[in-house]
């Protein structure tokens, strides 16, 4: 930052030395103002006396502010034209002086700056390592379709293409992988409209029971084949009718059973579905006996990409995005999402709608 002009030439001047200026400052006036009025004028001693001591004190008055204005008051302005975030106009300017000429304040307010600034390369290095863990997991999440990918083009070309014992099975696993990079980029797209807030949510009433139902018919094929059992504790005689957005609930209700099942061990799945009246809202719990979730994981649980056993996540497929979906989904609604779970005993996870009025 430059330094006014005026400002330079005393910059170094320490406290020493504007207790030497200050006295003899006062020093010479009172001198002079003695000598004028009893040797010059030839007043009385008295008189004299009282004139120097009027004059001294009118003039100690002036200096003092001037030595204390130029030396601690304007470089405290000018620390405030550090430290502030924000650019005053003339009109404010007076005002702000006047409430900011506390060297106790200065003081406060520099420390909580520094307090701010800290705080502020404190989240910048979290963003930072943020950004690497997940163009990391980017890179990784694709890289390992596409290498794949490439081992089945490359031995067709190599002549597998004419085996008819392995070109159809190559080109459908080839097609299983294109599909899987598809689904992570159409995640990426999806998470990243619901972040920035373009994506538009069509709300509209309907019933939160039937809309489960229909949720899980798309699993009836896959519980026989993992011998799953779906349980839902809700009362058939209500519609729980919700306001929202009936195709992102049915995709947050997929994304959490189908991880429900995923991540199940057992050899009997036992997946428990229950509706609780809450005033003005319905909470939804989707309870698991599977292997559960670490307690250091799950503060970390619903951000993009993150896994909680990266190698055994990795083998039952995934883009690792669909926990982080579900959250903006909830909180698109305005609601909140929670998790609890123990290890080797399950999961819950629990999330509010809105009731119809």
């Amino acid at each position: 930052m430059a330094i006014h002009p005026k400002y330079r030439k005393n910059k170094n001047m320490n406290p020493k030395g504007i207790a030497f200026l200050n006295a003899l400052g006062i020093t010479l006036i009172a001198i002079l103002a003695f000598c004028l009025s009893f040797y010059l004028l030839e007043w009385s001693l008295a008189v004299s006396l009282l004139i120097m001591t009027a004059v001294v004190f009118l003039f100690a008055v002036v200096i003092t502010y001037y030595l204390i204005d130029t030396f601690i008051y304007r470089k405290i302005r000018l620390l405030y034209k550090v430290i502030l975030d924000f650019k005053m106009s003339k009109s404010t300017q007076k005002e702000w002086q006047k409430k900011y000429r506390s060297i106790e304040t200065a003081e406060k307010d520099a420390l909580l700056f520094m307090e701010k600034k800290d705080a502020e390369m404190e989240q910048l290095r979290k963003m930072e390592n943020y950004r690497k863990e997940f163009l990391g997991n980017v890179s990784h999440e694709l890289k390992t379709p596409l290498t794949t990918i490439q081992g089945y083009v490359l031995t067709l070309l190599d002549g597998g293409l004419s085996d008819e014992k392995i070109n159809y099975k190559y080109l459908f696993r080839a097609s299983k992988n294109i599909d899987r990079i598809i689904a992570i980029v159409d995640d990426l797209e999806m998470i990243s409209k619901l972040e920035y807030q373009e994506f538009s949510l069509n709300f509209e009433d309907f019933g939160l029971y039937k809309l489960l139902h229909e949720t899980l018919d798309l699993f009836e094929i896959q519980s026989k084949k993992q011998n799953v059992t779906f349980t839902v504790n809700a009362s058939s005689e209500q519609a729980y009718m919700v306001h929202a957005d009936r195709e992102c609930i049915q995709n947050v209700l997929v994304n959490l059973i189908t991880n429900a099942i995923k991540y199940n061990d057992k050899e009997e799945k036992r997946i428990k579905i229950n509706f609780f009246d809450m005033a003005e809202n319905y909470l939804v719990e989707i309870t698991d006996n599977g292997i559960g979730i670490e307690s250091e994981s799950i503060p970390r649980l619903f951000e993009r990409f993150y896994r909680v056993s990266k190698d055994r996540s990795r083998e039952m497929g995934g883009s690792g995005l669909g926990l982080a979906i579900v959250k903006h989904i909830i909180e698109a609604h305005g609601q909140t999402i929670n998790v609890r779970s123990t290890p080797n005993v399950g999961s819950t996870f629990s999330f509010t709608l809105k009731k119809v009025n």
